[in-house]
């Protein structure tokens, strides 16, 4: 499937999104700038030749944030890798427990991109810490100059892990509320918000945050997502993920826009089974896609995959785990980063065979929290070395993997962490509180 519709015009779809648009720009340096290189999207729109062929700047930035340069780097890197390198590099692992030692063996043993942190790894600020920097200093040991990825689900809300250690911000329905309350002072608190997260988990030793959650929920039938979503209203929640993502680009933390193609219509759980989602694809065009959309327009780097059968689209398939979905997010959306799966531990796919290459060869770029972490490093590995899994296929997905996590360690170079990253947390949290309410 190449294109399951036009390209969306989602920026010009309404009074409130186009006044939202207008003011965000690249211009004030909080985020990856539009990049003026050729693309293999949406945006390509002429198939003849040229006479001649400059070769591109390497320092021209891509849609999703790193340069040219640096994508080519990390093809370069990653073609030179073994098996066990790539299966690695495609993996977040899960661990147990609260040693610092575990998740650093992890990364340094199987060469895993990183892990993903959550409140059952945690006690308090100092082995926070402890951890998240024995991690890093295993990815160093295992030869990468560029960071690992350490990530968290700290939306706000509920869903924050670092409960306790972290400042709380409230739910993402607050950001909604903001904008809808005014929308120019709303853009702003929901920005400066995400910057706020992001420096303190910065501070904390994270690189990435599996956050913003850009669906667009239905109410009191969606069991799921509910206040993690920004609104009930597609083009609400749209600014509302749009600017999140600004503020987490400015910070020099990687965002996670989720789930994709959109949770919120689903009527089950799919931490316990697999929802069935039976919108037309018209209806996920409408309801569902313009947060992704816009976010995708402001550079955001990541994208993670939901586990909802689309009838739609792919029926009985997880999206994750569906060539169909990938394509819409990149054929349709134009979206380049990195596509991460949801946790592959979540009951929606617990019971299919070989949950991981299933994602991989559909277009994932990493899996995120495999139940065993050790046993699908070696079923990736087993699959390269058989082809059954195409070398050309992991090179792609680990390339884009590196080279965002390149981009993010000169990112954050740029921009250290404030002193007073707590106040400023603090602060930002109450003023979207008082925003919004």
């Amino acid at each position: 499937m190449r294109s399951l519709r036009p390209r969306l015009a989602v920026l010009a779809s309404g009074v409130l999104l186009v006044t939202g648009c207008a003011a965000m720009g690249t211009g004030d340096g909080s985020g990856p700038a539009p990049s003026s290189s050729p693309s293999s999207g949406p945006a390509a729109t002429s198939d003849e030749p040229t006479a001649t062929e400059s070769p591109q700047d390497p320092d021209t930035p891509t849609s999703w944030g790193p340069t040219i340069g640096e994508v080519e780097e990390a093809q370069r890197l990653v073609s030179t890798w073994s098996p066990d390198q790539l299966a690695g590099q495609v993996i977040v692992g899960r661990f147990h427990g609260t040693d610092p030692e575990e998740p650093a063996a992890m990364v340094r043993d199987l060469h895993l991109a990183g892990v993903s942190i959550t409140a059952d790894n945690v006690t308090d600020r100092d082995q926070v810490l402890a951890m998240t920097s024995a991690v890093a200093e295993a990815a160093a040991e295992d030869g990468r100059d560029f960071p690992p990825v350490i990530g968290v689900d700290q939306e706000g809300g509920y869903v924050s892990h670092l409960r306790g250690i972290a400042t709380d911000f409230p739910h993402f329905e607050s950001a909604g509320l903001a904008i809808q309350a005014d929308l120019r002072s709303g853009r702003k608190v929901t920005r400066v918000a995400a910057r706020a997260t992001g420096y303190e988990l910065r501070d904390l030793g994270f690189t990435w945050v599996f956050a913003p959650v850009a669906d667009v929920t239905i109410g009191a039938a969606d069991p799921t997502i509910g206040a993690r979503s920004p609104s009930e209203d597609p083009q609400v929640a749209a600014l509302a993920t749009a600017y999140a993502v600004k503020g987490y680009d400015s910070a020099g933390i990687v965002s996670t826009v989720k789930h994709f193609p959109g949770h919120g219509t689903a009527t089950t759980d799919s931490h316990d089974v697999l929802p069935v989602v039976g919108s037309s694809l018209d209806e996920i065009r409408r309801h569902d896609l313009p947060p992704f959309e816009l976010a995708i327009a402001k550079h955001a780097p990541a994208v993670m995959m939901s586990h909802l059968d689309l009838t739609s689209i792919a029926p009985d398939v997880p999206a994750s785990m569906a060539p169909e979905v990938y394509d819409l997010l990149r054929d349709d959306l134009g979206f380049e980063g990195v596509a991460i799966t949801d946790s592959l531990g979540m009951g929606a796919v617990g019971g299919r065979q070989f949950p991981a290459l299933q994602a991989l060869q559909a277009g994932a770029d990493l899996l995120l929290m495999p139940v065993d972490t050790a046993t699908t490093h070696r079923i990736v590995v087993d699959a390269l070395r058989s082809g059954e899994l195409s070398r050309a296929r992991i090179e792609e997905a680990a390339a884009r993997v590196v080279a965002l996590q390149m981009w993010q360690a000169r990112i954050a170079a740029k921009r250290p962490v404030p002193v007073d990253v707590v106040e400023r947390a603090q602060a930002a949290s109450a003023d979207l509180l008082s925003a919004a309410y």
